[in-house]
């Protein structure tokens, strides 16, 4: 099992701590620095079942000042994304073929 986690957001947190709870082995990436290349985002999101505009923080102020209100295509979000990985939603957790947004964390009790 892998997280994709910001130790700065609760929700992340909680969803980390659920994991560890359960006893399960997980790999934590602090993708703020450990920035997911785009394949990596690419297979994750196949994974979600989600195109890049679903996993935005649309609430983020780079993402209000530069992005919304525009039209991008998933090549060009997924470019965005890498470059400001800020705007990944956090936590993603990952296990085998699928995989879930901890938003709410108790999302991750499916892959356990």
């Amino acid at each position: 099992m892998k997280i994709y986690h910001n130790p700065r957001c609760s929700k992340s947190r909680q969803t980390l701590q659920l994991i560890k709870d359960a006893k399960v082995e997980v790999e934590i990436v602090e993708y703020l620095n450990e920035i997911p290349t785009k394949e990596e985002l690419k297979i994750i999101l196949m994974k979600l079942n989600l195109q890049p505009k679903d996993i935005v923080r649309q609430g983020e102020l780079i993402y209000k000042e530069k992005f919304k209100n525009s039209n991008f295509t998933n090549e060009e979000w997924l470019q965005i994304l890498i470059e400001n990985p800020i705007l990944i939603e956090r936590p993603i957790v990952v296990k085998g073929n699928k995989a879930i947004l901890g938003r709410p964390p108790e999302n991750v009790l499916d892959l356990l």
